[in-house]
């Protein structure tokens, strides 16, 4: 990562932030600061004050200052754990909400219809981006909670798209797992899954890699697909392979843009009907130092013969 990226990414949070007013303590002329706004915004109808810390990623020490002092100017009321606006609250709620559209509409306002048009763009181009880079992806135990409702979800949806539909009873059971299985997490929530199993000497197979509708667009299938390559490699995994259905384009799309080839049929999931494999090698032996695990080559001859070597009938 350069400098130079780091440095221009904060002037630009620098500009952003003093040219919507976030650092004042007057924020769009009322009489509070952003945080306090904000908060005005979050309670709506009423909220849960877990819930309240959680969606603004804040300490429940500093939710309970802020709460404090809009209890004081009588635009809030608790009630056990949940957080309810006054009528007073209401209407400065209404009374933002109609500052922060006409800031807006000024600022649209001085620009063309294809520079706004640009700008919308470019935001909606940071939200993507910027979800993408808060997605946590952690190992977790294969029998989890967490673990088996990603794969049901999974299992759910592919049942409503292959027209055979899908037999859950096909999933990996979690005694099965002998290598690891990731769950993809965005604000505490999961929103993906994959998981690795030994299928030989120094081969594994990758099986149920999924993306939640809601999580799609963030290239979080490829994100999750290298996390799986390099923990595979990390445990002495040096080939993987995976199966998939023709009806599912677009992780067929991802498996060639990403290095795998097509190979023979090596399992007797009904829903492999197309088959892949990649060779993976440890970053160090390609660059000495780094410490880190990558994918590289196209599978070999070495490979091949491993391949026939192996035994099928692995399930996906």
């Amino acid at each position: 990562m350069e400098v130079e990226q780091i440095e221009r990414m904060r002037d630009f949070n620098r500009y952003y932030t003093l040219r919507l007013g976030v650092l004042t303590d007057r924020y769009l002329g009322q009489a509070r600061p952003f945080g306090q706004a904000r908060l005005l915004f979050e309670i709506g109808d009423g909220s849960d004050l877990g819930e309240l810390c959680t969606r603004l990623d804040v300490g429940a020490g500093y939710l309970q200052d802020m709460l404090r002092a809009l209890q004081e100017q009588g635009l809030v009321q608790m009630r056990d754990q949940v957080a309810e606006l006054t009528d007073a609250g209401r209407r400065e709620r209404a009374d933002l909400e109609e500052r922060s559209n006409a800031g807006i509409a000024a600022l649209l306002g001085e620009l063309t219809t294809g520079q706004r048009e640009r700008l919308i763009s470019a935001q909606d181009e940071i939200r993507r981006v910027l979800r993408a880079a808060a997605v946590v992806v952690e190992a977790v135990p294969p029998g989890s909670a967490v673990a088996r409702d990603s794969l049901a979800r999974y299992a759910a949806e592919l049942d409503t798209i292959f027209p055979e539909g899908f037999d859950e009873s096909t999933l990996t059971r979690p005694e099965d797992v002998t290598g690891t299985q990731l769950v993809a997490f965005e604000d505490g929530h999961p929103v993906g899954c994959g998981l690795w199993i030994r299928l030989g000497p120094g081969i594994a197979e990758i099986r149920h890699l999924w993306v939640a509708p809601e999580a799609r667009g963030l290239g979080l299938g490829r994100k999750l697909l290298a996390r799986l390559e390099v923990d595979a490699v990390n445990h002495g995994i040096d080939t993987v392979r995976l199966g998939t259905h023709p009806l599912l384009t677009e992780a067929l799309a991802l498996y060639r843009t990403s290095g795998y080839t097509n190979i023979g049929g090596y399992s007797d999931v009904p829903y492999n009907q197309l088959a892949f494999e990649k060779v993976l090698v440890s970053a160090s032996a390609a660059a000495p130092g780094t410490g880190r695990a990558a994918a590289t080559y196209p599978p070999s001859a070495a490979s091949a013969f491993r391949r026939a070597a192996t035994e099928s009938g692995s399930r996906r």
